[in-house]
């Protein structure tokens, strides 16, 4: 990418074209079909992120390629209007936008000051929210298919009275984007602080939904104490999917203040049904929520607990993230930061090394290493598309995931067989003694 900076010529332009409308959303680049987030080029978009606190933490730069490492293909990056905190500028925005960019990873922008407004006197309101992304418009024109401006974080506390009022205020907000010319997915959080406990999003959603001249809302829901439970994080979500209507899982954990949130289901229901989430948070958490830090004092070799459970745990990114089409595509999460094309630079481009020629090929990648094991990914890539594969990996795995393993042969799930022409999927494995030798080994499709 040459850089943000590198679309400011092209601003005036942006600003005075007519927009040109698809069926489901603008097609400019990431937007809503139905149910689902898909690119530009129409392929999948899943989001598996994690949220860093970039507006109280804008020196630790190196995270953002932390989390790419850790194999996320998004990143939720928290900034400030300027109400409550430091005003993140244009500048600086630039700045994470190329970061994000150079670190293959979709950036979710959100405006942190709009947290629990209604309930918290410091909150600033979503008509505020909305006057801070136009002044950006400059820096974000031309990047609709790498960003996604989420409006404000938990816009609203549990002041039933203020809440009431989350459809009319979201609706005028997104409609002041459109009219300033943002052809961005937009992604709009619930009230309740995020957690929507009273139904008003979910109730609602329709309603903003149509009121988006371009068809582009996406809806966020937080995961903490309020979903407890298995049934309660499915109905929630089976309530959108028989809506027709995007969510994400703008945020989870694994314990919070007010209750224990069932991360084992949301993980593993959103894979099922195909919906997007953040992790909260990379570092940097306090007020008594430390323990939602993934990495300690953001050193991404003291994974704590619950990075460990996000990453490499079952459903986790290891299992589930894919890069972004836009950066190549394919490569899925698999704690290296490499682009999945062999080369190591992660700038998606193989230095001139051929296509397969074969129905697939399979690269095992060792991404961790320890006195008598590994950690190690196979990146299965089909020259046209097939239904099924089998990899033969030359050792035993002691664990497996992505895959069903016979012996020393690993062949797909009924989930990731389908792999398309030129594109790929990853299943990864544990080790005992020696890593596996870099370079192929026999695929069968």
């Amino acid at each position: 990418m040459a850089g943000v900076a590198a679309t400011l010529a092209s601003v005036a332009a942006l600003l005075t074209a007519p927009v040109a409308l698809a069926a489901d959303g603008s097609g400019v680049g990431i937007h809503t079909e139905g149910t689902r987030l898909v690119e530009a080029d129409g392929t999948e978009l899943v989001l598996r992120g994690i949220s860093h606190a970039h507006t109280w933490y804008a020196s630790q730069t190196r995270a953002f390629a932390d989390i790419s490492d850790a194999g996320a293909n998004a990143v939720r990056v928290v900034l400030s209007d300027g109400t409550r905190w430091t005003r993140n500028g244009a500048d600086d925005v630039a700045a994470v936008i190329d970061r994000c960019w150079d670190e293959q990873l979709v950036c979710v922008l959100e405006d942190h000051d709009t947290t629990g407004y209604g309930e918290e006197g410091a909150a600033s309101t979503l008509a505020t929210a909305a006057d801070y992304w136009v002044s950006l418009l400059p820096v974000l024109a031309g990047t609709e298919d790498h960003v996604i401006i989420n409006l404000g974080n938990e816009p609203y506390g549990n002041d039933a009275a203020t809440n009431e009022r989350w459809a009319d205020d979201t609706i005028a907000a997104i409609q002041r984007l459109r009219t300033a010319g943002f052809e961005h997915t937009i992604l709009v959080d619930a009230p309740n602080w995020g957690q929507d406990w009273a139904g008003i999003m979910k109730r609602d959603a329709a309603q903003v939904a149509a009121a988006d001249p371009q068809g582009d809302v996406v809806f966020s829901v937080h995961m903490y104490g309020v979903y407890d439970t298995a049934a309660e994080v499915r109905d929630y979500l089976d309530a959108f999917i028989a809506a027709g209507l995007p969510l994400v899982v703008g945020e989870f954990g694994f314990d919070h203040s007010d209750g224990n949130p069932d991360e084992d289901t949301i993980m593993s229901y959103t894979r099922a049904q195909g919906i997007g989430w953040f992790a909260w948070s990379w570092s940097g958490n306090g007020g008594g929520v430390e323990y939602l830090d993934m990495v300690t004092s953001f050193d991404p070799a003291q994974r704590t607990s619950w990075g460990t459970r996000v990453i490499t745990g079952p459903d986790g990114l290891a299992q589930t993230s894919v890069r972004a089409a836009v950066f190549g595509g394919g490569d899925t999460g698999d704690g290296d930061g490499d682009d999945g094309d062999g080369d190591g630079d992660g700038d998606g481009d193989d230095g001139g090394t051929e296509e397969p020629t074969g129905a697939c090929t399979a690269v095992p990648r060792v991404s961790n290493t320890w006195q008598g094991g590994y950690q190690a990914e196979v990146v299965v890539t089909a020259a046209a598309a097939i239904g099924g594969w089998t990899v033969s990996l030359g050792v035993t795995p002691t664990q497996i995931w992505g895959a069903a393993l016979t012996g020393q042969t690993a062949s797909n799930e009924s989930w990731n067989g389908s792999v398309g022409a030129g594109t790929s999927t990853t299943f990864g494995f544990l080790g005992s003694g020696t890593p596996p030798a870099a370079g192929t080994v026999p695929c069968a499709a």
